[in-house]
Protein backbone atom coordinates (compact mmCIF):
# COMPACT_ATOMS: atom_id res chain seq x y z
CA UNK A 1 0.00 0.00 0.00
CA UNK A 2 1.32 3.42 -0.90
CA UNK A 3 1.27 5.75 2.09
CA UNK A 4 -0.11 8.90 0.49
CA UNK A 5 -1.66 9.86 3.83
CA UNK A 6 0.63 11.02 6.60
CA UNK A 7 -1.19 12.93 9.35
CA UNK A 8 -4.34 12.24 11.30
CA UNK A 9 -6.56 13.07 14.23
CA UNK A 10 -7.97 10.31 16.42
CA UNK A 11 -11.55 10.27 17.68
CA UNK A 12 -13.00 8.22 20.56
CA UNK A 13 -16.01 8.19 22.85
CA UNK A 14 -16.17 7.66 26.60
CA UNK A 15 -19.39 5.73 27.10
CA UNK A 16 -21.14 5.40 30.43
CA UNK A 17 -19.36 2.20 31.41
CA UNK A 18 -16.01 3.18 29.99
CA UNK A 19 -13.33 4.69 32.19
CA UNK A 20 -11.39 7.72 30.96
CA UNK A 21 -8.04 6.00 31.60
CA UNK A 22 -9.10 2.98 29.57
CA UNK A 23 -10.22 5.20 26.68
CA UNK A 24 -6.82 6.88 26.63
CA UNK A 25 -5.13 3.48 26.53
CA UNK A 26 -7.35 2.55 23.58
CA UNK A 27 -6.26 5.76 21.85
CA UNK A 28 -2.61 4.96 22.59
CA UNK A 29 -3.13 1.66 20.81
CA UNK A 30 -4.93 3.39 17.93
CA UNK A 31 -2.01 5.80 17.59
CA UNK A 32 0.35 2.81 17.48
CA UNK A 33 -1.82 1.25 14.75
CA UNK A 34 -1.67 4.53 12.83
CA UNK A 35 2.11 4.66 13.22
CA UNK A 36 2.34 1.08 11.92
CA UNK A 37 0.41 2.24 8.84
CA UNK A 38 2.75 5.21 8.36
CA UNK A 39 0.39 7.84 9.79
CA UNK A 40 1.44 10.53 12.28
CA UNK A 41 -1.10 11.49 14.94
CA UNK A 42 -1.49 15.24 15.40
CA UNK A 43 -4.37 15.45 17.88
CA UNK A 44 -6.90 13.38 19.85
CA UNK A 45 -10.56 14.21 20.34
CA UNK A 46 -12.58 12.53 23.08
CA UNK A 47 -16.24 13.02 23.95
CA UNK A 48 -18.36 11.51 26.72
CA UNK A 49 -21.71 10.28 25.38
CA UNK A 50 -24.17 7.61 26.54
CA UNK A 51 -23.99 6.11 23.02
CA UNK A 52 -22.52 7.05 19.60
CA UNK A 53 -24.48 9.67 17.65
CA UNK A 54 -26.45 7.81 14.97
CA UNK A 55 -25.63 10.41 12.36
CA UNK A 56 -21.97 11.34 12.82
CA UNK A 57 -20.70 9.20 15.76
CA UNK A 58 -19.85 12.34 17.80
CA UNK A 59 -22.17 15.20 18.74
CA UNK A 60 -22.60 18.41 16.72
CA UNK A 61 -20.36 20.53 18.93
CA UNK A 62 -17.51 18.02 18.92
CA UNK A 63 -17.90 17.53 15.16
CA UNK A 64 -17.45 21.27 14.59
CA UNK A 65 -14.38 21.27 16.86
CA UNK A 66 -12.84 18.44 14.84
CA UNK A 67 -13.68 20.12 11.52
CA UNK A 68 -12.09 23.41 12.59
CA UNK A 69 -8.86 21.64 13.57
CA UNK A 70 -8.77 19.42 10.47
CA UNK A 71 -9.22 22.29 8.03
CA UNK A 72 -6.94 24.69 9.92
CA UNK A 73 -4.10 22.18 10.21
CA UNK A 74 -4.58 20.66 6.75
CA UNK A 75 -5.12 17.18 8.24
CA UNK A 76 -5.94 14.57 5.62
CA UNK A 77 -6.99 11.55 7.73
CA UNK A 78 -9.50 11.07 10.56
CA UNK A 79 -9.45 7.77 12.46
CA UNK A 80 -12.32 6.67 14.70
CA UNK A 81 -11.61 4.13 17.45
CA UNK A 82 -14.82 2.20 16.74
CA UNK A 83 -16.52 0.94 13.64
CA UNK A 84 -18.65 3.40 11.71
CA UNK A 85 -21.97 2.37 10.25
CA UNK A 86 -22.45 2.92 6.50
CA UNK A 87 -24.76 5.89 7.19
CA UNK A 88 -22.29 7.46 9.65
CA UNK A 89 -19.54 7.08 7.08
CA UNK A 90 -21.66 8.73 4.37
CA UNK A 91 -22.56 11.64 6.63
CA UNK A 92 -18.96 12.17 7.74
CA UNK A 93 -17.85 12.09 4.10
CA UNK A 94 -20.29 14.93 3.36
CA UNK A 95 -19.11 16.91 6.38
CA UNK A 96 -15.39 16.67 5.63
CA UNK A 97 -15.56 16.47 1.83
CA UNK A 98 -18.34 18.84 0.73
CA UNK A 99 -19.33 18.74 -2.95
CA UNK A 100 -18.08 22.30 -3.51
CA UNK A 101 -14.60 21.38 -2.29
CA UNK A 102 -12.19 20.37 -5.04
CA UNK A 103 -8.78 18.72 -4.98
CA UNK A 104 -8.03 18.06 -1.31
CA UNK A 105 -9.82 15.12 0.34
CA UNK A 106 -10.04 14.00 3.94
CA UNK A 107 -9.96 10.23 4.38
CA UNK A 108 -12.29 8.75 6.97
CA UNK A 109 -11.06 5.61 8.71
CA UNK A 110 -12.62 3.52 11.41
CA UNK A 111 -10.65 1.01 13.48
CA UNK A 112 -11.53 -1.96 11.27
CA UNK A 113 -10.46 -0.26 8.05
CA UNK A 114 -7.13 0.76 9.61
CA UNK A 115 -6.44 -2.81 10.80
CA UNK A 116 -7.41 -4.19 7.39
CA UNK A 117 -5.02 -1.78 5.67
CA UNK A 118 -2.18 -2.87 7.96
CA UNK A 119 -2.93 -6.53 7.25
CA UNK A 120 -2.91 -5.72 3.54
CA UNK A 121 0.58 -4.22 3.94
CA UNK A 122 1.86 -7.12 6.04
CA UNK A 123 0.48 -10.13 4.15
CA UNK A 124 3.21 -11.99 2.27
CA UNK A 125 1.84 -15.37 1.22
CA UNK A 126 -0.90 -15.98 -1.36
CA UNK A 127 -3.17 -17.32 1.36
CA UNK A 128 -2.78 -14.29 3.64
CA UNK A 129 -3.21 -11.83 0.76
CA UNK A 130 -6.37 -13.61 -0.40
CA UNK A 131 -7.77 -13.67 3.13
CA UNK A 132 -7.18 -9.95 3.67
CA UNK A 133 -8.52 -8.99 0.24
CA UNK A 134 -11.67 -10.99 0.94
CA UNK A 135 -12.14 -9.30 4.33
CA UNK A 136 -11.49 -5.88 2.79
CA UNK A 137 -14.10 -6.38 0.07
CA UNK A 138 -16.68 -7.68 2.56
CA UNK A 139 -16.03 -4.62 4.71
CA UNK A 140 -16.33 -2.17 1.79
CA UNK A 141 -19.43 -3.65 0.12
CA UNK A 142 -22.05 -1.98 2.37
CA UNK A 143 -19.98 1.21 2.55
CA UNK A 144 -19.76 2.10 -1.13
CA UNK A 145 -20.11 5.87 -1.43
CA UNK A 146 -18.16 8.50 -3.32
CA UNK A 147 -15.33 7.57 -0.95
CA UNK A 148 -14.95 4.42 -3.04
CA UNK A 149 -12.76 5.96 -5.71
CA UNK A 150 -10.16 7.40 -3.35
CA UNK A 151 -10.09 4.24 -1.23
CA UNK A 152 -9.40 2.11 -4.26
CA UNK A 153 -6.74 4.50 -5.55
CA UNK A 154 -5.19 4.62 -2.07
CA UNK A 155 -4.64 0.86 -2.19
CA UNK A 156 -3.42 0.88 -5.76
CA UNK A 157 -6.17 -1.62 -6.58
CA UNK A 158 -4.60 -4.26 -4.30
CA UNK A 159 -7.69 -4.84 -2.21
CA UNK A 160 -10.11 -4.97 -5.13
CA UNK A 161 -8.25 -5.86 -8.31
CA UNK A 162 -10.96 -4.11 -10.27
CA UNK A 163 -10.74 -0.90 -12.30
CA UNK A 164 -10.48 2.31 -10.29
CA UNK A 165 -12.68 5.35 -10.55
CA UNK A 166 -16.05 3.80 -11.46
CA UNK A 167 -18.71 6.49 -11.10
CA UNK A 168 -21.70 4.20 -10.82
CA UNK A 169 -21.99 2.80 -7.29
CA UNK A 170 -24.21 -0.03 -8.51
CA UNK A 171 -21.59 -0.99 -11.07
CA UNK A 172 -18.99 -0.97 -8.30
CA UNK A 173 -21.26 -3.07 -6.10
CA UNK A 174 -21.65 -5.73 -8.79
CA UNK A 175 -17.90 -5.77 -9.36
CA UNK A 176 -17.07 -6.14 -5.69
CA UNK A 177 -19.63 -8.96 -5.27
CA UNK A 178 -18.03 -10.75 -8.21
CA UNK A 179 -14.60 -10.18 -6.68
CA UNK A 180 -15.77 -11.63 -3.34
CA UNK A 181 -16.98 -14.73 -5.18
CA UNK A 182 -13.61 -15.16 -6.93
CA UNK A 183 -11.67 -14.68 -3.69
CA UNK A 184 -13.86 -17.17 -1.82
CA UNK A 185 -13.22 -19.78 -4.54
CA UNK A 186 -9.50 -19.05 -4.50
CA UNK A 187 -9.37 -19.28 -0.71
CA UNK A 188 -11.22 -22.61 -0.71
CA UNK A 189 -8.60 -24.08 -3.04
CA UNK A 190 -5.79 -22.86 -0.77
CA UNK A 191 -7.63 -24.17 2.29
CA UNK A 192 -7.89 -27.65 0.76
CA UNK A 193 -4.13 -27.68 0.19
CA UNK A 194 -3.50 -26.56 3.79
CA UNK A 195 -5.87 -29.18 5.20
CA UNK A 196 -3.98 -31.86 3.29
CA UNK A 197 -0.69 -30.54 4.71
CA UNK A 198 -2.06 -30.57 8.26
CA UNK A 199 -3.30 -34.16 7.91
CA UNK A 200 0.30 -35.25 7.39
CA UNK A 201 1.15 -33.80 10.84
CA UNK A 202 -1.31 -35.87 12.88
CA UNK A 203 1.43 -38.01 14.42
CA UNK A 204 3.42 -35.04 15.69
CA UNK A 205 2.64 -32.87 18.73
CA UNK A 206 1.61 -29.38 17.66
CA UNK A 207 2.28 -26.28 19.76
CA UNK A 208 0.98 -22.83 18.85
CA UNK A 209 2.11 -19.43 20.12
CA UNK A 210 -0.84 -17.13 20.77
CA UNK A 211 -1.22 -13.73 22.36
CA UNK A 212 -2.06 -10.08 21.92
CA UNK A 213 -0.23 -8.33 19.12
CA UNK A 214 3.30 -7.06 19.85
CA UNK A 215 3.91 -9.10 23.02
CA UNK A 216 7.07 -10.86 21.80
CA UNK A 217 5.72 -14.04 20.18
CA UNK A 218 8.01 -13.85 17.16
CA UNK A 219 11.05 -13.20 19.35
CA UNK A 220 10.15 -16.26 21.41
CA UNK A 221 9.57 -18.26 18.23
CA UNK A 222 13.11 -17.45 17.14
CA UNK A 223 14.53 -18.51 20.52
CA UNK A 224 12.70 -21.82 20.68
CA UNK A 225 13.11 -22.85 17.04
CA UNK A 226 16.41 -21.11 16.23
CA UNK A 227 14.71 -19.61 13.20
CA UNK A 228 14.60 -16.06 11.87
CA UNK A 229 10.95 -15.03 12.00
CA UNK A 230 10.45 -11.29 11.49
CA UNK A 231 10.17 -9.57 14.88
CA UNK A 232 9.50 -5.82 15.07
CA UNK A 233 8.19 -3.35 17.60
CA UNK A 234 5.10 -2.84 15.45
CA UNK A 235 1.58 -4.17 15.61
CA UNK A 236 0.91 -7.22 13.42
CA UNK A 237 4.53 -7.76 12.44
CA UNK A 238 3.40 -11.36 11.81
CA UNK A 239 0.34 -11.96 9.62
CA UNK A 240 1.32 -15.16 7.85
CA UNK A 241 1.51 -18.27 10.01
CA UNK A 242 4.95 -19.81 10.41
CA UNK A 243 5.56 -23.46 11.37
CA UNK A 244 8.93 -24.84 12.48
CA UNK A 245 10.07 -28.25 13.72
CA UNK A 246 11.58 -28.13 17.21
CA UNK A 247 13.26 -30.88 19.22
CA UNK A 248 13.53 -30.69 23.02
CA UNK A 249 15.80 -33.46 24.30
CA UNK A 250 14.62 -36.45 22.24
CA UNK A 251 11.03 -35.38 21.44
CA UNK A 252 10.15 -33.49 18.25
CA UNK A 253 7.14 -31.19 17.88
CA UNK A 254 5.83 -28.52 15.51
CA UNK A 255 5.79 -24.92 16.71
CA UNK A 256 3.62 -22.34 14.95
CA UNK A 257 3.53 -18.56 15.26
CA UNK A 258 0.33 -16.90 14.03
CA UNK A 259 -1.14 -13.42 13.86
CA UNK A 260 -1.53 -11.59 17.16
CA UNK A 261 -4.99 -10.74 18.43
CA UNK A 262 -6.25 -7.26 19.27
CA UNK A 263 -9.39 -5.78 20.75
CA UNK A 264 -12.17 -5.03 18.26
CA UNK A 265 -10.56 -7.28 15.63
CA UNK A 266 -12.75 -6.93 12.49
CA UNK A 267 -15.30 -9.75 12.25
CA UNK A 268 -14.66 -10.23 8.51
CA UNK A 269 -10.96 -10.62 9.23
CA UNK A 270 -11.55 -13.35 11.83
CA UNK A 271 -13.87 -15.15 9.40
CA UNK A 272 -11.51 -15.00 6.43
CA UNK A 273 -8.50 -15.94 8.60
CA UNK A 274 -10.13 -19.04 10.06
CA UNK A 275 -8.02 -21.33 7.88
CA UNK A 276 -4.84 -19.67 9.16
CA UNK A 277 -6.19 -19.88 12.70
CA UNK A 278 -6.63 -23.64 12.20
CA UNK A 279 -2.99 -23.79 13.30
CA UNK A 280 -4.26 -22.57 16.67
CA UNK A 281 -7.53 -24.51 16.77
CA UNK A 282 -5.85 -27.82 15.94
CA UNK A 283 -2.90 -27.35 18.30
CA UNK A 284 -2.31 -29.78 21.16
CA UNK A 285 -0.76 -27.11 23.40
CA UNK A 286 -1.02 -23.31 23.40
CA UNK A 287 1.72 -21.01 24.64
CA UNK A 288 -0.11 -17.81 25.59
CA UNK A 289 2.45 -14.98 25.56
CA UNK A 290 1.63 -11.83 27.56
CA UNK A 291 3.41 -8.47 27.87
CA UNK A 292 3.24 -8.48 31.67
CA UNK A 293 4.71 -4.96 31.85
CA UNK A 294 1.77 -3.47 29.95
CA UNK A 295 -0.61 -1.65 32.33
CA UNK A 296 -3.64 -3.31 30.71
CA UNK A 297 -2.21 -6.79 30.20
CA UNK A 298 -5.12 -8.37 32.08
CA UNK A 299 -7.47 -6.89 29.49
CA UNK A 300 -5.23 -8.29 26.75
CA UNK A 301 -5.50 -11.76 28.29
CA UNK A 302 -9.30 -11.43 28.27
CA UNK A 303 -9.30 -10.39 24.60
CA UNK A 304 -7.11 -13.37 23.63
CA UNK A 305 -9.18 -15.84 25.66
CA UNK A 306 -12.40 -14.50 24.12
CA UNK A 307 -10.98 -14.81 20.59
CA UNK A 308 -9.71 -18.33 21.31
CA UNK A 309 -13.20 -19.29 22.49
CA UNK A 310 -14.72 -17.78 19.32
CA UNK A 311 -12.56 -19.93 17.05
CA UNK A 312 -13.08 -23.10 19.11
CA UNK A 313 -9.69 -23.19 20.84
CA UNK A 314 -10.76 -22.21 24.34
CA UNK A 315 -10.19 -25.61 25.99
CA UNK A 316 -6.70 -26.44 24.69
CA UNK A 317 -4.05 -26.95 27.45
CA UNK A 318 -2.22 -23.65 27.85
CA UNK A 319 1.12 -22.46 29.21
CA UNK A 320 0.89 -18.82 30.33
CA UNK A 321 4.15 -17.04 29.50
CA UNK A 322 4.46 -13.64 31.16
CA UNK A 323 7.04 -11.90 28.98
CA UNK A 324 9.05 -8.68 29.43
CA UNK A 325 9.65 -9.28 33.13
CA UNK A 326 12.77 -7.11 32.79
CA UNK A 327 10.51 -4.11 32.13
CA UNK A 328 8.25 -5.11 35.01
CA UNK A 329 11.22 -4.98 37.39
CA UNK A 330 12.01 -1.40 36.29
CA UNK A 331 8.58 -0.03 37.17
CA UNK A 332 8.29 2.43 40.06
CA UNK A 333 5.92 0.27 42.10
CA UNK A 334 7.49 -3.10 42.96
CA UNK A 335 5.61 -6.18 41.78
CA UNK A 336 5.48 -9.37 43.84
CA UNK A 337 5.98 -12.16 41.29
CA UNK A 338 4.70 -14.83 43.67
CA UNK A 339 1.48 -12.89 44.24
CA UNK A 340 1.09 -12.40 40.50
CA UNK A 341 1.60 -16.11 39.90
CA UNK A 342 -0.97 -16.92 42.57
CA UNK A 343 -3.45 -14.54 40.94
CA UNK A 344 -3.18 -16.28 37.58
CA UNK A 345 -3.35 -19.69 39.22
CA UNK A 346 -6.73 -18.68 40.64
CA UNK A 347 -7.83 -17.77 37.10
CA UNK A 348 -7.21 -21.38 36.07
CA UNK A 349 -3.71 -21.29 34.58
CA UNK A 350 -1.74 -24.33 35.76
CA UNK A 351 1.57 -23.63 34.02
CA UNK A 352 2.88 -20.09 34.50
CA UNK A 353 6.38 -18.95 33.50
CA UNK A 354 7.95 -15.48 33.78
CA UNK A 355 10.52 -14.68 31.08
CA UNK A 356 12.26 -11.96 29.13
CA UNK A 357 12.49 -13.13 25.52
CA UNK A 358 14.53 -10.06 24.60
CA UNK A 359 17.16 -10.73 27.31
CA UNK A 360 16.74 -14.54 27.13
CA UNK A 361 15.92 -14.68 30.85
CA UNK A 362 14.34 -17.88 32.23
CA UNK A 363 14.08 -19.47 28.77
CA UNK A 364 15.42 -22.76 30.15
CA UNK A 365 12.57 -22.89 32.67
CA UNK A 366 10.09 -22.33 29.84
CA UNK A 367 11.72 -25.12 27.83
CA UNK A 368 11.44 -27.45 30.82
CA UNK A 369 7.72 -26.75 31.29
CA UNK A 370 7.10 -27.01 27.55
CA UNK A 371 9.02 -30.29 27.37
CA UNK A 372 6.88 -31.83 30.11
CA UNK A 373 3.65 -30.84 28.36
CA UNK A 374 4.88 -32.01 24.94
CA UNK A 375 6.05 -35.29 26.49
CA UNK A 376 2.58 -35.96 27.97
CA UNK A 377 0.92 -35.49 24.59
CA UNK A 378 3.66 -37.44 22.79
CA UNK A 379 2.97 -40.44 25.03
CA UNK A 380 -0.71 -40.41 24.07
CA UNK A 381 0.34 -40.72 20.42
CA UNK A 382 3.11 -43.25 21.09
CA UNK A 383 2.11 -45.05 24.34
CA UNK A 384 5.02 -47.50 24.07
CA UNK A 385 7.57 -44.71 23.72
CA UNK A 386 10.33 -44.70 26.31
CA UNK A 387 12.19 -41.42 26.70
CA UNK A 388 15.95 -41.76 26.84
CA UNK A 389 16.41 -38.55 28.82
CA UNK A 390 14.89 -36.25 31.41
CA UNK A 391 14.92 -32.56 30.68
CA UNK A 392 17.38 -30.77 32.91
CA UNK A 393 18.07 -27.08 33.41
Amino acid sequence: MENIHNCAVLVALILNKTQTEETQEHLDELAFLAETAGITTLERFVQRLPSPDNRTFVGKGKLEEIKNFVFAQNVNTIIFDDDLSPSQLRNLEKEFNPAKQEGRRVRIYDRSLLILDIFLMRAQTAQARTQVELAMNQYLLPRLTRMWTHLERQRGGTGTRGGAGEKEIETDRRKIKYEISLLEDELEKIDKQRRTQRKSRTNVVRVSLVGYTNVGKSTLMNLLSKSNVKAENKLFATVDSTVRKVVLEDIPFLLSDTVGFIRKLPHHLIESFKSTLDEVREADILVHVVDVAHPFHNNHIEVVNKTLAEIGAGNIPTILVLNKIDLLEKQEEPVNVDELKGYYSQLGFKNIVFISAELKENIQELKRVLFEEVRKKHLTIYPNYVSTSTYSL
